[in-house]
Parts: structure tokens; sequence; C-alpha cells
């Protein structure tokens, strides 16, 4: 159970990269077995690396098990985060309202053309740039795209940027060491927060004013915000709040670090990069000159799902989940003491060599039978759970899907790529790339 007080946080919190299980799982699962207890986040903890049991947990939530996150991350994001919320009718509530946000503003008639737009100007700003910090470079781009679609603001407005500047110090101190000194990056976060607060409560009461306006003047505009935030009277405006912050974090984390994890092992992979180079061009052939991309071209990008598919399971953006077992359990021979953490190693699944041949190696043509809905491929399409699951499954999944979809197609034709330095997607545990991810641009000069 490692040492008094800390456990064994030390092992388990050493950055590794996200392509492997780290140190401390390979010696544990060599030492005890796929499933094993430790002391970690000041309670005792079960570590699950079974695909089975981390099912189990995911799928019994609310009956069984119930999210456990650390008081420091309870105490950033807020009481009315949907990650926090244990209360099984109000996580219920919540997310019906965030899903139905993302459902209505992606149903918007301008949203594929909004996305589209973004994908062109990010791509247009790095001509006569032979070197760009690529994470860097994602996390704005995924800002603004929940800039314009969740908040319907430009990325240039002085309230967009002041809400990216205070977010992005959010985001420092919501993966920083939990130390409540007012230089620390954690107390910079806490103090953004609340700013971000504020922001978002200003941007609600503008709604809630341009509404009423509208109603006045007999208008319907048809926001996508309408019936879900501005007239939903059962949620208070702090949960109001927390409801676009929960958005805003994961849509920014999801598609920048998808994003990033795909230059990263799309350049390590010229097979794979030209067969999705063929298939673009292929879509490209068949529209007019700058004609932007539809939902129809979006289904025709087969082999770039299986792109995304196999980035998510080799790159691991999110490493575990928390939870706690709320009476005891008995599973498989195991017994979950009732009070217990027990935290579903999502990347040991994706990289068991039982489950996965060679799963070290990006190679998305093993998603082929899945991606050609022909019949279920058990290694990959039921063994790989990137997005977590049960009720508490990332809402926002296909979303991204389809942002970075959009995105390698204007990349992969207008350029092409490598890495100046040498770096890795990291697990601290959240993934990230210690040296920015640096590349070398090159526009691309074959004819379409």
């Amino acid at each position: 159970m490692g040492f008094p007080f800390v456990g064994e946080a030390f092992g388990f919190f050493t950055p590794h990269k996200s392509f492997s299980i780290g140190n401390f799982l390979q010696q544990h699962r060599s030492r005890y077995g796929e499933v094993f207890k430790s002391y970690i986040f000041g309670s005792p903890t079960i570590i699950s690396c079974d695909l089975e049991l981390n099912k189990f947990v995911l799928q019994k939530e609310g009956k069984l098990f119930q999210s456990s996150y650390p008081k420091p991350i309870r105490d950033i994001l807020g009481k009315h985060s949907l990650m926090i919320v244990t209360d099984v009718e109000l996580h219920k509530k919540l997310r019906r309202i965030e899903v139905g946000l993302i459902n209505k503003f992606s149903c918007t008639s301008n949203f594929l053309g909004d996305i589209d737009k973004l994908c062109v100007s990010l791509i247009e700003s790095w001509k006569g740039n032979p070197l760009i910090h690529f994470s860097k470079q994602a996390k704005q781009f995924s800002f603004n795209l929940m800039l314009m679609n969740l908040l319907d603001m430009k990325p240039d407005e002085p309230l967009g940027l002041q809400l990216l500047e205070d977010f992005l110090t959010f985001m420092k101190g919501f993966v920083s060491i939990p130390i409540n000194l007012p230089w620390t990056p954690y107390a910079k976060a806490v103090k953004a927060r609340t700013r971000i607060s504020s922001t978002l409560k200003h941007i609600l009461k503008e709604w809630e004013n341009r509404k009423d306006v509208e109603v006045l003047n007999g208008q319907k505009k048809g926001d996508p915000f309408d019936e879900i935030l501005v007239k939903e009277d059962l949620i208070s405006d702090a949960e109001k709040v927390s409801i676009l912050l929960d958005l805003l974090l994961a849509g920014y984390e999801t598609t920048s670090g998808l994003l990033s994890l795909l230059v990263y092992f799309l350049a390590q992979s010229p097979r794979a990069l030209q067969t999705l180079k063929d298939e673009h061009r292929a879509i490209r052939r068949k529209k007019k000159e700058e004609e932007p991309l539809n939902w129809e071209d979006y289904k025709q990008m087969e082999f770039t799902i299986m792109v995304i598919n196999e980035t998510l399971r080799c790159g691991n953006l999110v490493k575990f989940v928390h939870r706690e077992a709320i009476k005891d359990v008995k599973f498989k021979g195991y017994h979950i003491p009732a009070g217990w953490k027990i935290l579903p190693i999502l990347s040991a699944v994706h990289l068991e060599p039982s489950l996965h041949e060679n799963p070290s190696q990006f190679n998305p043509w093993r998603w082929t039978v899945f991606a050609l809905k022909k019949i279920q491929d058990p290694a990959t399409s039921k063994k790989v759970i990137p997005f977590g699951g049960g009720s508490r499954l990332c809402p926002g999944s296909e979303l991204g899907k389809l942002e970075a979809s959009f995105f390698l197609h204007y990349l992969v034709l207008n350029y092409r790529w490598t890495m100046k330095e040498e770096d890795y997607p990291m697990l601290h545990p959240y993934m990230d790339f210690p040296g920015g991810l640096l590349i070398a641009l090159e526009a691309e000069t074959v004819e379409i």
C-alpha cells in the first residue's frame, strides 16, 4: 500500500508516454495481476487494468459506484460540475441539458460552415510560418470553436479574448499540484474560475435580455439556447454557469488533445498519411473550388474515422477515471469494500496485448471491419473506451470527431509536416506534449 499518508501516489503519478502504461502499472501488474489495491488520493484504492471490471464499474454508476474526484478538483470545478455531481437525479437533469445544448448548436444551419471557416482560417494563418508549436495552436483553435458554437461569440471579441486568458490560467491550475498559496497555479486557477463564472453570468444575462427584446418585437430568432438555458426554470444560475464551463472544458481538452495526437501519429505513419490524403483528395475533387465541407462529405471520411479511433486508442487522452464504491461489491472473486476508491485504467485496456494485436503499433487498419459496419470487431470496437462509459459517457465525443475530421481535411490537402524536436505525448496523468509539439510545415504541391 506504499508509504504512510502518501501511499503510492508518487509512483502512480510519475509521467510516462501516453502510448505506454508506465513503469508503475507495468511492475504492479506483473507482481499482483490485472486488479490490485493501493493507497492513493488519501484513500485505499482499487486499481483495475481489467476490461470487464472497468466496464462493470462504468455501467453501474449510481447503483454500486459513484464519481469520486479528489477535493482539489472538486473545489476548482465547483459542486455543480457534471464530473463532480453524485446525486443521480441531478446528474441526469444536468446531463440532459448539456446533451440538449450540444444537439441544438450542432443542428443550427451555420454549424458546419462555422467549423469549416475556422479550419480554413487556421490553415491560412500558417502561410509563411515554417515552424509552429502545434499544441498551442490546437488549444486556441478548439477554444475558438467552443466560443463560436457554444457562446455565439467571435474569437476576436474582447469578451472572448478575456475569457480565453482566464481559461488558460484555469487550465494550468486544473492540472497542477493543489497548493492553495497566492502565487501558485492552483490558487490563480481558483481566482480565474471566479472570473470565468462572472463572465458567463454576464453572457447569460445578455441572452435573457435579448430574448425579452425579441419577444416584445415579435421576433423568433431560433437561438439554440432558447429552451435550454435561458428559459430553463429548474436549474439555478450557478448550475447554468457550471454547464457552460463543463462544455468549454470538455470541448477544449478533447478536441485540442485529439488534434495534437493526430499530427503526432501521422508524422510517424507515412502510409496512413498517404491513405488519408487520397481519401480527402477524392472528396475535394467532387466539390467546387473553395466550396465548404458538408454532412455528406463527412460521411465519406471512413478512413479518417479509423485514424481518429486508432489515435484515441494509442494516444489515451484520459488515462483513468475516479469512482468510489457505494456499497460492498463482489465481482469475479474480488471484494471491493464500501468507501474504497476504484480507478478504472482506460489506457491499460487500450494497450493490452491479449486484446489488441501489437497494441503499441499505430495501425488504423485494425478498425477496418468495424468502420465498414460489416461485423463487430471484438479487438477494437468493444475494447476501446476512450470517452468512459455508462451514464457519464462524454456527451461531445462524436462532435470532437467531426471537428477533427474537418481539420484533417484542410491540413493534409495543404501541408506536409515533420517533427523538429524529439517530443512525445506524456500522461501527467493529463495528456500533454512537454515541448509543445514543434513541427516544420511544407506546402503540399500535389494537385488534387
